[in-house]
């Protein structure tokens, strides 16, 4: 066991991402511990856990005794990014799969009965947070999900993607393939929901200068590629 100057860790680091790094417990788990020791791991698994209830697939969790560590399902696997870079997924077919992935998660119903229109929202699904398995694809990083309007999740994925597509960065053409392919059938994406998506990743702390200032352009390319949608 290794320590990370906050609390011990279990084996060797697998991974790291904006805020959180993923160690090896072992061979069919893993521990993974936000750095800024922000997110509430206990309500991002029981998202999670409702979600693998009806059949979506999203990591098994388990228990940690730390309110910022999660320990999951180790997945073996490259996510479409890496798939994109090896060669082995096109733009356009990895944006037809985030598509239906959120037309599935949108399908499983919500966690309030007194509001039965509210569906859980993952608003981070992206090339990043999917996972290609021998057994299909699985969605990971549930941390910022929440109840609400379909809309907004569709605005969170396009508004991701769109930024990538507009910035000066050597996947910026995979990035745009990638978001006409997620736009190119029925799409819960509207204008409310693209407005606040806009907004949120203006807000987003984790978001540089640079980023937050290609959001005009990343709006417009949105807009002119889902008109038919936002009408």
């Amino acid at each position: 066991m290794t320590t990370t100057g906050r609390a011990p860790v279990p084996g060797r680091l697998l991974g790291s991402g904006r805020t959180a790094d993923v160690y090896e417990i072992d061979g069919a788990w893993v521990l993974r511990r936000d750095r800024e020791g922000w997110s509430d791991a206990a309500a991002e698994a029981a998202v999670m856990e409702h979600e693998r209830r009806h059949g979506y697939p999203a990591p098994a969790v388990r228990t940690a005794p730390s309110r910022t560590d999660l320990v999951m399902e180790r997945l073996e696997g490259p996510t479409m990014l890496q798939a994109f870079a090896a060669g082995t997924l096109g733009p356009a077919a990895a944006g037809a799969l985030l598509a239906r992935l959120l037309r599935e998660l949108h399908a499983v119903p919500g966690r309030s009965p007194s509001r039965p229109g509210l569906r859980v929202l993952h608003l981070d699904l992206h090339p990043e947070n999917v996972i290609l398995t021998a057994d299909g694809p699985r969605v990971i990083d549930w941390g910022t999900a929440e109840d609400g309007d379909p809309g907004l999740d569709w605005g969170m994925s396009a508004v991701i993607l769109a930024q990538a597509a507009v910035s000066a960065e050597p996947y910026a053409e995979a990035a745009r393939a990638t978001l006409t392919g997620l736009l190119a059938g029925p799409s819960g994406l509207d204008e409310e929901g693209l407005r606040e998506a806009l907004r949120r990743r203006a807000a987003n702390p984790t978001m540089s200068e640079d980023e937050v200032g290609l959001l005009g352009a990343a709006g417009e390319l949105i807009r002119s590629q889902a008109a038919r949608d936002l009408r």
